[in-house]
């Protein structure tokens, strides 16, 4: 058992540039909660993702981006990190980082392959979100981020929060929000580390992952978080999903 590296270590210590945590969230061991793990990368960044198979996780593209090594965290009885290996990354051929910064659609999803299973994770469903989304929408998030900006240290917790669908969302985008404060004061949301984060929709079959969270703002738009919760869909981006999965031995 390895216990975690001084560059992942730093990951959990340091604020990452992408935005994505659920402030101030209670902490999740519910279903959902059981889904997220924590990755890690070489150049420091941590992000978070959803298991759904034993060796397979579901996350961002712009978190596991080339030249970097990257590691899932695990938790000992102790509470002490383990590091997991990452066999093999695919990114989305689609993803262009550049919209992502300007907070525009783009293919950002990404998936690894883990070498052993991930311990005490239960894999979650995907699809897609129920068509059409309409304002108002309730989603769940759920992420490993800070709950405080730039406190890196308040990160690293499992926490989920309900949100709602605001603007004009659709298949391209969803734009959520904190129903108490409807985006114009800080309230909960994506926040760095939740890059990646699943958000999902309560379908007939249970909770059911839709999509990622992609980015984040303060009130008002403004730059931090508390503000909107930008989430990519799966609904264009599910079939490239399932046919990586495929070529890898996975029958989702």
């Amino acid at each position: 058992m390895k216990i975690l590296a001084p560059f992942a270590l730093a990951a959990l210590l340091l604020v990452s540039p992408a935005h994505a945590v659920v402030g101030g969230a209670a902490p999740s061991s519910e279903y959902i909660g059981r889904t997220v793990v924590t990755i890690v990368g070489s150049r420091g960044n941590f992000c978070s993702g959803s298991v759904i198979a034993p060796t397979l996780v579901l996350t961002v593209a712009h978190c596991v981006q080339p030249g970097a090594e990257y590691k899932i965290v695990e938790y000992d009885a102790d509470r002490k990190p383990q590091l997991r290996d990452v066999t093999r990354v695919a990114i989305d051929p689609g993803f262009r980082m550049q919209a992502m910064l300007a907070h525009r659609a783009t293919a950002d999803v990404a998936l690894l392959q883990l070498k052993i299973p991930a311990k005490g994770k239960t894999p979650a469903r995907l699809g897609a979100p129920l068509l059409p989304i309409s304002p108002g929408a309730k989603f769940t998030i759920a992420g490993v981020g800070v709950t405080v900006r730039g406190d890196g240290k308040s990160g690293g917790i499992i926490r989920t929060a309900n949100l709602v669908a605001t603007g004009k969302p659709g298949t391209l985008q969803i734009r959520l929000v904190d129903p108490a404060t409807a985006g114009t004061r800080a309230g909960l949301g994506a926040c760095t580390g939740d890059s990646g984060a699943p958000a999902f929709e309560d379908q007939q079959a249970g909770p059911t992952i839709i999509g990622v969270v992609s980015w984040s703002t303060g009130p008002n738009g403004n730059a931090g978080c508390g503000g909107l919760t930008g989430v990519t869909p799966l609904t264009l981006y599910r079939a490239w999903i399932l046919q990586t999965a495929r070529q890898w031995g996975f029958a989702l």
